[in-house]
């Protein structure tokens, strides 16, 4: 299969990529920059130079691929409305463009704040409202109706491993930084993970043989208590742990904070199931324990 993948050179494209060629699929990667071009074409990928903000060299690059695995997004806490508009944008431009052929098209969406007393699950449908992304998952999953193998891989908050730059990595130069890995309360509160590998395993097997209208967890991890976490970084780091409490943790945690400090359970048991899917990658706990956040630092300050 040809598939046109969408943040190709980032820390989850650039896995599924990989994961894609390896198992025989002739891979295009969106390249906005000469950087990315040069790490979509060291991936051993064909490049198609555009951006989520073109809509037609996103048209163009679904027309050269029999589906599309859409990974990239507009990452700004404070463009919220303008990275769901160009986000929308794409999938509308992925769904006319496979419309009727029975292509894939496999767009990213989140896990945090789904359920509430138990385990969420594939079957939950959180309210669109929320969030304006909610509202492009539930228009990727009608193209169904348009002949699109169209799905959603909801992935954990956490996608782990060497080199990751995202929450985690934020959580350890905050430590750092204040002297201690902090954590909100008792910090019982939980956080669901997945290896970045095991990851792009998942989206490849959703890519072959997902149903059309599927959701897809993944998530290894059900829930890790954030002490926990806490606890590793500031082990990694030789730093103590501390608790947090909850009216300061907007000041200590910043934009982190509602994240770090929320309590999500998330299962992928239907996901296994239907996909044959079984992560085999370390754990998060492992991954830092294994000295894998030790010399990183967050996007934020990477340079």
């Amino acid at each position: 299969m040809r598939v046109f993948v969408t943040g190709a050179s980032g820390w989850i494209g650039s896995a599924v990529v990989t994961e894609l060629l390896t198992a025989g699929h002739e891979v295009v990667g969106l390249a906005r920059s000469d950087r990315s071009a040069d790490a979509v074409t060291a991936l051993g990928a064909e490049v198609h130079r555009g951006s989520l903000d073109h809509v037609e060299s996103l048209r163009a690059g679904a027309e050269k691929a029999d589906g599309v695995v859409h990974l990239g997004y507009h990452h700004n806490f404070s463009q919220m409305e303008l990275a769901a508009q160009l986000d929308r944008r794409a999938v509308e431009a992925f769904g006319d463009v496979l419309a009727g052929t029975g292509g894939p098209l496999f767009i990213a969406a989140g896990v945090v704040g789904l359920g509430g007393d138990r385990p969420a699950t594939e079957a939950d449908r959180p309210d669109p409202s929320r969030h304006p992304r909610l509202v492009n998952a539930e228009l990727a999953l009608a193209l169904a109706d348009r002949g699109v193998r169209s799905g959603v891989v909801r992935f954990a908050p956490t996608v782990h491993g060497p080199g990751d730059h995202g929450f985690v990595a934020t959580l350890v130069d905050l430590a750092r930084r204040s002297g201690f890995a902090g954590y909100v309360e008792d910090g019982a509160n939980r956080w669901p993970a997945v290896h970045r590998l095991d990851a792009a395993v998942l989206v490849r097997l959703a890519v072959e043989s997902a149903p059309a209208g599927s959701v897809v967890h993944a998530v290894d991890e059900e829930g890790i208590p954030t002490r926990e976490i806490a606890e590793a970084i500031g082990g990694s780091v030789g730093l103590p742990a501390r608790s947090v409490p909850a009216d300061r943790a907007g000041e200590h945690f910043g934009w982190l904070a509602g994240f770090f400090g929320a309590d999500s359970v998330v299962s992928s048991a239907l996901t296994r199931e239907a996909l044959g899917w079984k992560p085999v990658r370390p754990g998060l706990l492992a991954v830092i324990d294994a000295g894998g956040y030790a010399d990183v630092v967050p996007h934020a300050q990477a340079g």
